[in-house]
């Protein structure tokens, strides 16, 4: 049996605190946490009686550690990653991977220098559903993929009641709906038929009371030979999120609400079930941080790989800029700059 890995969370507001406790619920690894909020801290060390904290990274990151996760606000990812590879880490690092490209490649090239590892937490990767979807679409007994469709939205309030106080009232920090939940759609769809080419997109504020990001997204996208569409807003009623890949001979549908993945065929017939299974609210992101655990220790590729990031980074980075230019970019134009 592999050693218990040292863990450290840097950031444990919402989704660290997440990280935190289904790190602790694979029971593979040592957790302690690194938070610059001393109430936060406390509060949260003492409810998951966590042994070590630290009120910065520098201290943190004297001790010894195997591995850490960022949790802290987008625009902080790419120094505290470097700092912790330098102090011989490897890295979870929160979505998106950052808010721009300054530092990627060297932090990329420090990876490859260290030969630490490095994924990125797109928690859809972990969805057993949307894995068995890819599966029957990479067997080719759908034929071709040839039309992407993924339809979303919650009422971001009842979900994160603190949003007008946290990183997601400005877009520097990572906020907005297309760095803090689209980017979650079209990780899944570059993930299901491949990476985006080009695209399109409008946006605006509409609804969300106490911030001026935008809460309402549309793109249009190339990937490959697939035409692809996204829709998604943080206000409506109903959560949910759907994902359609519409090929040559039949239909598939992922639904995160539902937990299944459906394909149908034949005109006028049933839909089928792919996958069904029933989970609870952090099943996902314990077979996310029991995925990373197996990474590490060389027994499976990287859910989502620092290549893939840096790809959804870029594919981002085209949505903010395509809108502000009212034009088609293309996301490779960011990554080779």
């Amino acid at each position: 049996m592999a050693d218990r890995k040292q863990l450290l969370i840097v950031g444990v507001g919402s989704i660290g605190e997440r990280h935190l406790r289904c790190f602790q619920s694979t029971g593979r690894a040592d957790v302690s946490i690194c938070e610059l909020n001393e109430d936060l801290r406390q509060k949260i060390g003492n409810q998951y009686q966590v042994e070590k904290q630290y009120a910065d990274v520098d201290s943190a990151l004297a001790d010894p550690h195997d591995c850490v996760v960022i949790a802290t606000p987008a625009h902080l990812h790419i120094a505290m990653s470097k700092q912790a590879v330098e102090a011989g880490l490897d890295l979870f690092i929160e979505k998106p991977l950052s808010t721009n490209f300054e530092g990627i490649d060297e932090l990329q090239a420090l990876l490859q220098e260290t030969r630490r590892k490095a994924a990125i937490a797109y928690v859809y990767r972990a969805h057993p559903a949307l894995a068995a979807m890819k599966a029957d679409l990479d067997s080719g007994k759908f034929g071709k993929p040839v039309q992407l469709i993924v339809v979303s939205g919650q009422n971001f309030p009842t979900y994160r009641p603190a949003y007008r106080d946290i990183y997601y009232k400005s877009r520097e920090l990572g906020g907005g709906a297309v760095q803090d939940a689209l980017t979650h759609s079209m990780n899944a769809g570059e993930y299901l038929v491949g990476p985006v080419d080009a695209l399109v997109a409008d946006f605006s504020h509409q609804v969300l009371e106490g911030v001026d990001v935008e809460d309402t997204v549309h793109v249009i996208t190339r990937q490959g030979s697939v035409l692809g569409n996204f829709s998604l807003n943080q206000h409506q009623p109903a959560n949910e999120s759907a994902i359609t890949v519409v090929c040559e001979r039949g239909m598939l549908r992922f639904e995160y609400q539902n937990s299944w993945y459906r394909w149908i065929t034949e005109p006028e017939s049933e839909w089928q079930i792919g996958f069904y299974e029933t989970l609870e609210r952090d099943t996902l992101f314990q077979r996310q941080a029991n995925a990373f655990l197996d990474y590490l220790e060389d027994l499976c590729p990287p859910l989502c790989s620092f290549e893939d990031g840096v790809q959804t980074l870029a594919v981002n980075l085209s949505i903010l800029n395509s809108v502000e230019k009212r034009s088609w970019i293309e996301p490779a134009d960011f990554i080779s700059s």
